[in-house]
């Protein structure tokens, strides 16, 4: 069930930060955070989307963001390709072949991430173009699948050169989930949006 979406009669840029204050909150306060979140990741690794794809980019959560690194060790002994984003100096998220889970390592703000000493090894470096599909965290989304990250733009920079068929699929929990998210002509639609109660189908890129 959607939330209504907080500070209806305010600019658009206001109503988003609302959005996700509000969010952050809810998602701050969610139970049993692992068991929602593994009923979400096998929801997703259930998906025809998720089946058919050889090239998946999941990220690793952080602070209380959908739980995805439980889910790792099983997608990389699936046989697909994973990729996971770390984000360099200049702000910009770049994409790491993952093969085991010792590539990971605590990095700045408590973050896992790949190892510094192979993120720059050609193998290991995946162009946007070559994934098939594309997990997205966010802050707060709606059933048409509009999102609110944390206002930085990482993951917009991303979305923009991924292939126009790739599925865009955002994990959430059901409390992240809005009537209406405030969305802008630069901002992406998720094509599904996976909750621990359905998925929602999204617009996606239009």
């Amino acid at each position: 069930m959607t939330e209504t979406a907080p500070g209806t009669d305010l600019p658009a840029a206001q109503r988003k930060q609302a959005i996700r204050e509000q969010a952050h909150a809810n998602r701050r306060e969610q139970p049993d955070k692992d068991e929602v979140s593994r009923q979400i990741t096998d929801r997703l690794m259930a998906m025809p989307e998720y089946q058919q794809a050889g090239t998946v980019m999941y990220y690793v959560d952080v602070r209380a963001e959908v739980r995805t690194r439980h889910a790792l060790p099983d997608a990389l002994a699936s046989g697909k390709r994973i990729v996971v984003p770390w984000c360099n100096d200049e702000g910009e998220l770049e994409l790491f072949h993952l093969e085991t889970m010792d590539e990971l390592e605590i990095g700045m703000y408590r973050i896992l991430e790949p190892k510094q000493d192979l993120r720059r090894l050609p193998e290991k470096q995946v162009p946007v173009e070559e994934l098939d599909l594309i997990i997205v965290p966010g802050v707060g989304f709606d059933p048409q699948g509009g999102r609110t990250g944390h206002g930085k733009g990482y993951y917009d920079k991303l979305l923009e050169n991924a292939r126009a068929e790739t599925p865009l699929v955002a994990l959430a929990f059901e409390c992240q989930m809005f009537d209406e998210i405030p969305m802008q002509s630069h901002d992406i639609y998720m094509d599904k949006v996976v909750t621990e109660a359905r998925v929602y189908d999204g617009r996606g890129r239009q």
